[in-house]
């Protein structure tokens, strides 16, 4: 992958990020890596995103230092970068502050799988990401957030595209994927799956989870080494 086609896909996931319904104002950002060259591009801090144009796109590497841009990353930089340095199975990364999963973040709830939408997309309960200590917080707050991050998918034994999002308590959900658009299409799974949790819990509060081997069928049929869902 080129840097220009780097910056092209991640430029065109931000720029979709409106329309998806995830986002007000500037509040979200995606990023991409290409793992040959080890380089990974992120929208700059601020900027509308219906102004954003390839060039505006700030290219990095796994140190942090930026190699090509003009404007300043992203201030989620250090976050997008601990997780791409400690999950090397990832491409992409989409943080948002979208309204129903952020719900769920402010709450400090899981985000139970109730049916087979949620089971598409993720293998079960999205956890929730401790908060942030006093101490994290003063020394490094966005590195500490990735932290944070791998630390509880680690503790739960989850892989990161097996369980793509989490809900960072006090604060608002993380999408990851394969690339750029995955981890922006899995943000927007999400924010409907946490809608119609919201909205299945408000008709029946007595709801279970959905059964094991419903749960099973449904994500592996998609995802696991005998899917086959789609075209090859």
């Amino acid at each position: 992958m080129t840097l220009s086609d780097l910056k092209q896909q991640v430029c065109d996931a931000n720029r979709a990020l409106p329309a998806s319904g995830l986002v007000r104002l500037t509040w979200g950002n995606v990023s991409g890596i290409d793992r040959v060259s080890g380089l990974w591009a992120i929208k700059p801090s601020g900027v509308d995103y219906d102004a954003l144009t390839p060039d505006d796109i700030v290219i990095l590497d796994l140190e942090g230092h930026v190699v090509e841009g003009k404007l300043r990353p992203s201030s989620d930089t250090k976050t997008h970068l601990h997780l791409y340095r400690e999950f090397p199975e990832i491409g992409g990364v989409t943080h948002t502050h979208s309204l129903h999963a952020t719900a769920f973040s402010q709450a400090g709830s899981e985000l139970p799988c109730y049916g087979t939408t949620h089971a598409d997309h993720f293998y079960g309960t999205v956890p929730v990401v401790r908060a942030l200590t006093p101490e994290e917080v003063a020394a490094d707050y966005e590195h500490y957030t990735g932290v944070a991050i791998v630390e509880r998918l680690r503790e739960l034994k989850l892989s990161p595209l097996e369980m793509p999002a989490v809900l960072q308590l006090h604060h608002a959900p993380f999408t990851f994927g394969k690339n750029a658009q995955d981890s922006l299409n899995n943000s927007i799974a999400l924010e409907m799956c946490a809608q119609m949790a919201l909205a299945t819990f408000a008709l029946n509060p007595s709801v279970t989870p959905i059964p094991s081997h419903i749960l099973d069928k449904h994500h592996l049929r998609k995802h696991g080494p005998g899917a086959y869902y789609g075209q090859k």
